[in-house]
């Protein structure tokens, strides 16, 4: 079959990797016995998963468009053998085509593809377990619990199979559980609007993702965890998802019958917070029409509940009528999560300036040139007067265009602009056409790597005894077009490829820390200083590790900084 022949079909996660399905599972009667139910497995080569696993009632027909519900019926056995539905992804509209296949003839040999299409349905809230083989309720291993990525408008648990993954830990020693959730997206889980607002059912996708820690923290003792010690990580989307999580109800992250806490550590890779207009804005209110009229539900006396009415295929293509993450907007998402004065209180750079995030050791990091992979899509913005008036219309409509000039300003003019451009340290290579790498630099910049700086710039001033460290890939350095881009690291992290020492370094590290809450071992060749004590960043190479000072770009960060609450997207 053609690439594109169905587009329906295609996730399109370009930004999760390859999926990487191993053949050759079985089935030798593996159960688990948890609330309610009897989950069967399948193992191999030493690792035994348990897929789709419902962590709550579906949400079709009424319960569209709501906060998710807790199952409170028994549900016998569950095949946990085969594949986890996805939920409905946002579907390429035929005008972005062309940029999409722009984007495909880039990306060669960069790690970063497209996926096996995947079964779609409503019915998609679930999880999935991965752990040793072997292990049992009476082990207690440390959980990583994933959150996957996608522009909140694509993805799902198995765009990346952590296999791999959890079979290096058993090689170092440091066994772990991996859970995965799968969460409403798009305009079934990140629906904006005034209307949305007055009811009460605004980010439905961090509600689930919270129930699903809810169910981990309730079940996870029964697969051999810990639910005392869950780290929470996440890519790209399921990174931004991961702070929405810290900073969800300004900072409570107990279990709401229990009152236990659901994580006692967070990694933020690719995201973190992400400031937003609120979910009844004017940009918010237009989405909404848009998904109304696209419903045919513009004439009905209650447009809200005319959308829970209509049948999936009219929702699912009314959802699809806006541009998603790969268009010409790029990541001025349609959906996204939004302040709402309930789930989240105020926008997340307020609720982070303010200290109303949990309080857990983090890591964060960023890949060396994020804003590349996003910035194939708009080969027509050639000039500076072109790339403010793009990041005015499409991404801060609260900021002027006199503001983004003096924003995109600070990366210099001309051709000092392009050598200083992203991929960054590349001189003038890779301008695969005028004002590519401008672009690049600066949303990279603006959305991922300086954000991620203010964000450990307040938190060090909010709670300086509470550990956080840095990172940032550079091991894809001299890449063609891309450079390490945004989504490099899923290969080293699923596929345990893209460079071995990349890797090894990010993996152990990352175990360190979920197992003792400090990246660092003794033996440990390059020590990785705390981010508040030193403002360094471990720097990740295809073949050595080294600090870097993180301080590099200060004049866009110092205009990021003072001006941050007009870059709302």
């Amino acid at each position: 079959m053609h690439l594109f022949q169905d587009l329906s079909m295609w996730p399109l996660v370009v930004y999760q990797g390859v999926l990487n399905r191993l053949p050759g599972w079985t089935n030798d009667n593996l159960t688990v016995s948890i609330q309610g139910a009897t989950v069967q497995g399948r193992s191999t080569n030493g690792v035994e998963a348990f897929t789709g696993i419902p962590y709550a009632q579906a949400p079709v027909k009424n319960l569209r468009l709501r906060p998710p519900q807790r199952i409170t019926q028994e549900l016998g056995t569950i095949d946990g053998t085969g594949h986890a539905m996805a939920c409905p992804q946002q579907k390429p509209r035929q005008e972005d085509f062309a940029g999409i296949m722009d984007l495909m003839s880039f990306l060669g040999d960069s790690g970063v593809t497209v996926p096996v299409p995947t079964e779609q349905s409503e019915d998609c809230l679930t999880v999935t377990v991965t752990r040793p083989g072997g292990t049992t309720s009476l082990d207690r291993l440390p959980v990583l619990f994933y959150v996957h990525g996608g522009g909140f408008e694509i993805g799902c648990t198995e765009d990346n199979d952590p296999a791999d993954f959890v079979r290096y830990g058993i090689d170092i020693g440091k066994p772990f559980i991996f859970v995965a959730v799968n969460y409403r997206i798009n305009g079934f889980g990140f629906l904006p609007g005034q209307r949305v607002a007055d009811e009460g059912v605004a980010n439905l996708g961090l509600l689930d993702q919270r129930l699903g820690l809810e169910w981990t923290a309730d079940n996870i003792a029964s697969f051999g965890g810990d639910p005392d010690k869950v780290t929470i990580w996440g890519i790209s989307a399921g990174s931004i998802s991961v702070f929405d999580q810290m900073a969800l109800n300004n900072g409570n992250h107990s279990h709401s019958l229990t009152g236990r806490p659901l994580f006692h550590a967070a990694i933020m890779s690719s995201g973190s917070m992400t400031p937003a207009e609120s979910v009844s804005s004017e940009k918010a209110e237009r989405v909404y029409e848009r998904v109304v009229q696209a419903a045919g539900c513009s004439e009905a006396a209650n447009s809200l509940k005319c959308l829970r009415e209509v049948d999936y295929e009219t929702f699912h293509h009314a959802v699809s009528s806006l541009p998603g993450p790969l268009s010409y907007n790029g990541l001025a998402l349609s959906y996204l999560p939004r302040p709402d004065g309930k789930t989240l209180q105020e926008s997340p750079e307020i609720l982070a300036r303010e200290g109303k995030y949990a309080t857990v050791p983090m890591i964060l990091g960023t890949m060396e040139d994020e804003g590349t992979l996003i910035s194939v899509l708009q080969r027509n913005l050639t000039t500076t007067d072109h790339l403010v008036n793009y990041l005015q219309g499409c991404f801060f409509a609260e900021a002027s265009s006199h503001q983004m000039t003096e924003l995109v300003d600070t990366y210099a003019q001309g051709q000092a602009c392009v050598e200083n451009g992203s991929p960054f340290g590349t001189g003038s290579a890779n301008e695969i056409f005028p004002g590519f790498k401008e672009r690049s630099a600066v949303i990279g910049d603006v959305i991922f790597i300086l954000m991620r700086r203010l964000f450990l710039k307040y938190s060090a001033a909010a709670y300086p005894d509470v550990p956080s460290w840095s990172y940032m890939g550079s091991f894809n350095k001299g890449a063609p077009v891309f450079g390490t881009t945004h989504g490099s690291d899923t290969a080293p992290f699923f596929n345990g490829n893209g460079t071995v020492h990349a890797a090894e370094t990010l993996r152990r590290h990352f175990l360190n820390f979920v197992y003792s809450l400090d990246p660092n071992e003794s033996d440990d060749r390059q020590s990785w200083p705390r981010w508040a004590t030193s403002q360094e960043q471990l720097r990740v190479f295809a073949s050595e590790t080294s600090l870097i000072v993180d301080g590099y770009r200060s004049r866009a960060f110092e205009w990021i900084a003072d001006n941050i609450g007009i870059l709302h997207v």
